[in-house]
């Protein structure tokens, strides 16, 4: 657990702390808060006070009495705050509302044309986003924001999306900015795979304390890094672009302009393609494919059902990029020193198995994985609409996790 401070200017750090440590190891006493924070006890039962003023905890019964008067349990309180959530893909947005715990209140699906205008896109999702929350019973009062995970790359300082290779024609724009005039409500921006990283932080507890690799299938290839419970950035806010790690030599050209990238092996379109390739257009049509640029989702859809239910071609190709996949997180395993990688993204939906089972095989095979303790390989605790969830916890994450932008904001 992080440290917290007993010095009275950063009141709004130790109160993240403590918000951090009772969502992280609740239902939790007041004296076991104090013992994880080592914040003095006093400072402890101020905090609390606060938090349960402002409805973000909650008193839920007693610890057993061990001689002594029985302690107070604390846990965070669910209906304490809300945040929305928006993931953009080429084809569709998906829109969800979260409370304080990250579970999704409500959602909705918004189709989108492909190529897309930005305006008409944020002008579409944002209306769609504010009628959502009209529809609940959501205290708007307690809603802190709009979340948006982006492809990328992005420019983090300004919040705006660089050319996405799968949004043709969005080249400088300004999302954050187009949002927070559409919707009148504060905006978080990220990239889709370190928004899903941050939301599995959030929503995972102690089970994703500490550091992990989270590795995102959805459109294309993309990785979270978190770090001692701190989200790794970059200097641009294109940490960990995962589609670009070097795998073994190949012809197939990046858009970045390399040719040993993973992204061109491991993307649906190039699963699609190597199932024709390699099983002949006859295994595609047994499985359903249309072959059509325009019919990818539906394309990715069925590859992935026929690799559930154990067609030899599907599970070929797919196991295939897996391996490659297993390839470049053994090199991003061995790097970062993480004992866990996570696995998320609508596009691992049916197919978990199989590339779970080679990114195990990659990262323990190492001797010395072997020797100070093995890689867990887990699946991601938020489902499947991990990419909007994870947006809506940029909001959560940047209200309520400890971090040194609280220390230094004057308003605490």
């Amino acid at each position: 657990m992080l440290g917290g401070t007993n010095l009275p200017r950063v009141g709004g750090y130790n109160q993240a702390v403590v918000l951090d440590a009772i969502r992280t190891r609740g239902p939790v006493s007041r004296v076991e808060l104090a013992a994880l924070t080592g914040l003095t006890n006093q400072t402890v039962s101020n905090v609390v006070r606060k938090l349960l003023d402002a409805g973000l905890v909650t008193e839920t019964g007693y610890a057993p009495s061990s001689g002594g008067k029985r302690r107070t349990l604390l846990a965070a309180r669910p209906e304490g705050a809300y945040a929305l959530g928006v993931h953009l893909d080429p084809d569709a947005a998906v829109i969800v509302l979260v409370d304080l715990a990250g579970e999704a209140i409500t959602s909705r699906r918004l189709r989108l044309t492909v190529p897309s205008e930005p305006t008409d896109v944020v002008r579409r999702v944002a209306r769609a986003a504010l009628r959502l929350v009209e529809r609940s019973a959501v205290d708007p009062a307690r809603l802190l924001g709009l979340g948006i995970a982006a492809p990328g790359p992005i420019d983090g300082s300004t919040g705006t999306v660089i050319s996405p290779p799968n949004l043709p024609g969005w080249d400088r724009v300004p999302l954050l900015e187009m949002f927070a005039e559409a919707t009148g409500m504060p905006v978080a921006l990220d990239n889709d795979a370190t928004a899903a990283a941050i939301g599995e932080r959030w929503i995972g507890g102690e089970a994703r304390a500490g550091s992990f690799l989270f590795l995102y299938l959805g459109t294309g290839i993309g990785a979270g890094i978190v770090l001692n419970n701190t989200v790794l950035h970059g200097d641009s806010g294109n940490a960990a672009e995962f589609g670009h790690m070097a795998v073994e030599p190949g012809d197939r050209v990046c858009h970045c302009g390399g040719i040993s990238c993973l992204g061109p092996y491991c993307s649906p379109t190039a699963i699609i393609d190597d199932l024709v390739r390699r099983h002949g257009r006859a295994a595609a049509d047994r499985i359903g494919l249309a072959l059509d640029p325009r019919s990818l989702h539906g394309d990715w859809k069925l590859l992935r059902r026929a690799g559930r239910t154990g067609d030899p071609a599907a599970c070929d190709v797919v196991r295939h990029a897996a391996r490659r996949i297993g390839q470049a997180a053994r090199g991003a395993v061995s790097l970062l020193d993480v004992s866990r990688v996570v696995l998320g993204g609508e596009g691992l939906r049916g197919i978990e198995h199989i590339v779970r089972e080679e990114v195990d095989a990659a990262v323990n095979s190492t001797s010395v994985a072997r020797a100070i303790r093995p890689i867990a390989v887990e699946q991601s605790v938020m489902g499947d609409t991990v990419g909007a969830v994870g947006a809506a916890s940029l909001v959560l994450h940047g209200n309520y996790t400890p971090g040194w932008r609280m220390l230094t904001d004057p308003s605490g």
